[in-house]
Formats: C-alpha cells, sequence, structure tokens
C-alpha cells in the first residue's frame, strides 16, 4: 500500500506539470508519513547524501562538461560539416546528416539534451534552409538523439551501473551495437521518407572535400575512441576519462580559437546545473528507494512477475510496455533510479543477464524522451527549433517505428548487446 501511495503522488505531480525534483521530495514526505515514519526526517538528508556519495557518479559532471565544451568550441559545426561532406548526397539528404552527426557527437556528450540542443540548433536550421518541413526536421533531430545515451560513453549507462554493481566497460561496449542499429534503422528510414516528398539532393562531395572536413574536425572526430579507449584499456576509470574529456574538449576549443570566456562561462554554469539537478534526482530516489525496499516492493513485483509468466522473453516485453508508459510521462534519469532496485530481483530471478536488461531498460526509457505528450526531448527540440509543439509531436510518431523495431531486435536477440563486451571482455 505505501508503495502505491508514493507511485500515485509521484505520478499525479508529474502530469500535473510540478518539476520532477519537487516531485520526488514530495513523494518522499508523503511516503514517510504514510509509512508512520514521520519522526524519522533526519534520514532524508543522510539517505540523500549516501545516495550521491559513490565514485561512478563523479563522472557524470565530467561529460557533462565535455559536452558544453564541445558544443561551446565548435567541434559540433566541424562534426556536422563533416557529417554532410560524407552522406549529405545521399537519398533523404540532410537528414541522413542529421542522423551519422548524431552517431559521431554521441561518443562525446553522452547525453541525449546535449544532443539535441547542441546539433540540434544546426541540423533544424540547416534542413529548414534546404527546404525541409520544420516538423520532420524536429522529428528526425529528437529521433536520432536517443543515439546519444547509447554510444559510449553515456550518463544513463553510467547511472545503472550505479544500481546494478555491472562494470562500466561492459556496459559501455554493450551500448556500440544498439546505438549503430539505431542510427542505420534512422538511415533507413529516411531513405524510404524522402521518396514520399520533394526535397533537395545535394552533389556528391569530392574525395578532397570529404579530406578536408575530416582534417578539420580530425580532433573531434577521435574524441570518442580517445575517451572510451582510456577506459576500456585500463588507463583511466569513467572519472578520470571525464576528466580527460575536459581537458580534451578545452585544449581544442582554445586550438580552434573559438572558445572564449563567455562562451567558457556559460558552459560551466549550464554543467553545474545540470549536475545539480541530476544530482538532487538522485538523492532523493535513494530515499523513495528505501522506503519501498521497507515496504518490501521489490518482492511484492517479483511475486507478481512470475505470477504472470515464466518466461523471461514475455517478461521482458511487459517491462517494455510499463516503461514506455512511464518514460512518455517521467524523466529517464528518476524513472531508472526507482524502477532498476525493484526490477534487478527479478532479472536474476529469470536468469537474464544484467547487461542486456539494462541496454534493454535504457533503451526503452530514451525513446520515451521523444513520445508525447511529456518526452523531454520534444520540448527542447521545439524551443531551439522554433517548432510548435503539437506540430512535432504528431510528426515524430513514424520516427518512433524505427526506434521501437530497434529496441525488439536487442531485447529477443540478445547477442546484438552482448557481443561486443563478450568478444572484448570476455563473457561476464
Amino acid at each position: 500500500m505505501l508503495s502505491i501511495t508514493i507511485f500515485g503522488t509521484f505520478m499525479a505531480l508529474m502530469l500535473l506539470g510540478v518539476p520532477v525534483i519537487i516531485s520526488l521530495g514530495t513523494a518522499t514526505l508523503v511516503g514517510l508519513v504514510a509509512g508512520g515514519l514521520a519522526g524519522s526526517l533526519y534520514i532524508v538528508p543522510l539517505q540523500v547524501t549516501a545516495g550521491v556519495e559513490s565514485p561512478v557518479l563523479l563522472a557524470i559532471p565530467f561529460f557533462v562538461m565535455a559536452g558544453n565544451l564541445m558544443n561551446a568550441g565548435g567541434m559540433t559545426d566541424r562534426i556536422f560539416h563533416f557529417a554532410n561532406r560524407l552522406v549529405g548526397h545521399l537519398r533523404g539528404g540532410l537528414a541522413q546528416v542529421n542522423v551519422l552527426a548524431s552517431m559521431i557527437f554521441a561518443g562525446i556528450s553522452g547525453a541525449a539534451v546535449a544532443d539535441a540542443a547542441g546539433l540540434g540548433k544546426i541540423e533544424i536550421k540547416a534542413m529548414k534552409e534546404r527546404g525541409y518541413p520544420a516538423e520532420f526536421a524536429g522529428a528526425i533531430t529528437v529521433a536520432s538523439s536517443v543515439i546519444g545515451p547509447l554510444i559510449p560513453p553515456s550518463i544513463g549507462l553510467l547511472i545503472y551501473a550505479f544500481l546494478s554493481g555491472v562494470s562500466v566497460g561492459r556496459l559501455f561496449l554493450a551500448g556500440v551495437v544498439p546505438g549503430v542499429l539505431v542510427g542505420l534503422a534512422l538511415m533507413i528510414f529516411n531513405v524510404v521518407w524522402a521518396g514520399r516528398i520533394d526535397v533537395p539532393v545535394q552533389p556528391r562531395a569530392s574525395i578532397g572535400e570529404i579530406g578536408r572536413s575530416a582534417i578539420d574536425g580530425f580532433l573531434a572526430l577521435i574524441a570518442p575512441a580517445f575517451i572510451v579507449g582510456s577506459i576500456l584499456l585500463g588507463y583511466a576509470t569513467a572519472t578520470e576519462a571525464g576528466i580527460l574529456a575536459c581537458a580534451y574538449a578545452l585544449i581544442l576549443g582554445l586550438l580552434h580559437r573559438e572558445l572564449n570566456l563567455r562562451k567558457l562561462w556559460a558552459a560551466l554554469t549550464d554543467t553545474v546545473q545540470v549536475t545539480a539537478v541530476i544530482m538532487m534526482i538522485i538523492g532523493f530516489s535513494t530515499v523513495l528507494a528505501w522506503l519501498l525496499t521497507i515496504d518490501q516492493a521489490p518482492q511484492g513485483f517479483a511475486s507478481l512477475a512470475v505470477g504472470l509468466t515464466d518466461n523471461p522473453q514475455y517478461f521482458l516485453l511487459i517491462v517494455i510496455v510499463f516503461l514506455f508508459a512511464v518514460g512518455a510521462f517521467i524523466e529517464g534519469v528518476p524513472a531508472m533510479l526507482i524502477l532498476v532496485p525493484i526490477f534487478l530481483p527479478v532479472v536474476d530471478q529469470f536468469g537474464i543477464d544484467r547487461v542486456h536488461f539494462g541496454l534493454v531498460f535504457h533503451l526503452a526509457l530514451l525513446i520515451g524522451i521523444a513520445t508525447p505528450p511529456m518526452g523531454i526531448g520534444l520540448f527542447i527540440v521545439a524551443e531551439v527549433g522554433k517548432i510548435p509543439y503539437e506540430k512535432l509531436a504528431v510528426a515524430v510518431l513514424p520516427v518512433l517505428v524505427p526506434l521501437v523495431a530497434v529496441l525488439l531486435l536487442i531485447t529477443f536477440v540478445p547477442e546484438t548487446v552482448l557481443f561486443l563486451p563478450n568478444w572484448i571482455m570476455g563473457p561476464g
């Protein structure tokens, strides 16, 4: 009953448009009162502090900062121009560039928000100038931003590693194939879509033009290998790799003379704000997880799940449907923090690999950022692209089809997720 009260309060406040931190805090207080623990309020600051003390979480602000510095230092422009030279001549033109640029930038930022806000502004402007419908430009931008948190580094996967005790390196490797598959699925969608509407096709770039744009953006293009390689080769932890990424992005910005004090201050300010929000959400979610444990919610959910099916694949399908409903209203980080501790005992009971489940869970929630009515990616893209939200919400629906197709593929073919980490790091 306590769990129902907590979830009911949280969902009601979110549906009313209350900010997620206030919703979490209020649901926590209601849970304490409903559980007869009103006299134990001193536990809240202790749990909040304990929830954010993990060394794994220390990597988050550095990866956020690296993405912001790349945006401020003009690296996103160089990535976009290189992608344009490479695939701009294909059917679907700039829509293909949009996806490829997101795949490249994914290896730098680790966050869908950074992709949507940074690359999105450039991509939507270019597509609108070339005659693409604004709502489609926005739809493909928000859909391609899903790639960012899949291809390493990934803030969402760092949080899942913290919650599940899984190796960060294995999770990062596991995200590569699903991220590439999402990109390819969106590019196939663009080819099909381009045949239905008259959009301009630009001439094929020469080898020389491709080479010059590659040289111009070379240092930005090798950043993903630099960041992830340092972790996988054992030279750095995830946190240390984040620090290296920040230093690398700062040096590049100064080298290209595009990073000034005003842009640096804006990047620092945004990093502090984003990190503060994430850490506050993690802290309050820790308190909620503690309350749910007292109420034996994980055990109750395990009994319910086992009663519904004894087939691991059917269980994953039930989880996906549930996460679609949740992700359409709640942001990925709080949803992950609340739900992962509840799901993990059931995952273990069904014998599902935690790395595999993490990627299925992560992608299902990521699709929520592009799903009406509350997908945060839709609001960001509508703002940066000056697109009416209601038009964007309708235009994005067909673009969700390739995302869901990839999700189902990685759900029912676990090797798409596990092949790379097992090959490089050995069976987990």
